[in-house]
């Protein structure tokens, strides 16, 4: 079971874009709860869940909870800083708070260990580290906005919403953006926002039915893309990982 959490976590971690792990084990503090051998043995599991999932780890001696043995995992950031993100923590204590326990295969009782987890710690914390590590330039599966539609003149904002009501029906965060500016400042705006798509829509785009396409990090716009193509590259694009 432990390996198995261990295995998730790393999964969801790399999922985000994280690929450098380390750990910490903490182990027995001079106060706590439990057998002294069923520590141990937790401490001897936890080390093995971890040389099996091939991590590098640390010992923290006596850095446990009272009530029970640890792992902590730290990730690096794009720039190399170290964070502590994720918990495996088993439980001595709250199965006798509850007073739980269960049949094993002889018929007897007995009380079992609770293994909880924190996946990403504190949400707002994970948040701000996503945003320094990508420098808000998100993958686009999480990016807040997905694609920008810019329409060229007012003439064609009828034709940019229904690309943009094209996309969000097919999963796709949009933001249509019909401000009395300029087309270069609404672009400007949308790269400066580091929107993973842009797309611009004019004239040839309405009598064809097709739309302007730029993606984050590309110099030059693809002109005269089929609209139902480019909301098939989109939407496949801003599929969350798995």
């Amino acid at each position: 079971e432990l390996k198995n959490l261990l295995d998730f976590v790393l999964m969801v971690l790399r999922d985000f874009g994280f690929d450098e792990f380390e750990a910490d084990l903490s182990t027995r503090p001079e106060k706590y709860v439990g057998d002294v051998d069923l520590w141990k043995k937790a401490e001897q599991y936890l080390a093995s869940s971890l040389e099996a999932a091939d991590l590098p780890y640390q010992l923290a001696p006596g850095e446990g909870a009272f009530y029970g043995p640890k792992i902590d995992i730290h990730i690096k950031d794009a720039i190399g800083r170290r964070w502590q993100l994720s918990t495996i923590q088993v439980d001595f204590a709250q199965p006798e708070n509850f007073d739980l326990d269960y049949a094993t295969s002889e018929n007897t009782r007995r009380r079992p260990v609770m293994i909880h987890r924190a996946l990403l710690g504190s949400i707002e914390r994970f948040v701000g580290i996503l945003v320094e590590h990508y420098a808000g330039a998100f993958p686009m599966w999480l990016a807040p906005v997905q694609a920008t539609v810019i329409p060229v003149a007012d003439r064609h904002q009828d034709y940019a919403d229904s690309v943009g009501a094209a996309l969000v029906e097919r999963g796709v965060r949009v933001h249509v953006d019909g401000a009395d500016e300029t087309v270069g400042e609404k672009i400007r705006r949308a790269i400066t926002q580091k929107h993973p798509a842009v797309i611009v829509v004019g004239d040839k785009d309405v009598e064809a039915g097709t739309v302007g396409l730029r993606l984050r990090g590309e110099e030059h716009e693809q002109r005269g893309i089929v609209l139902g193509d480019a909301v098939d590259t989109l939407a496949e694009m801003a599929r969350p990982p798995r």
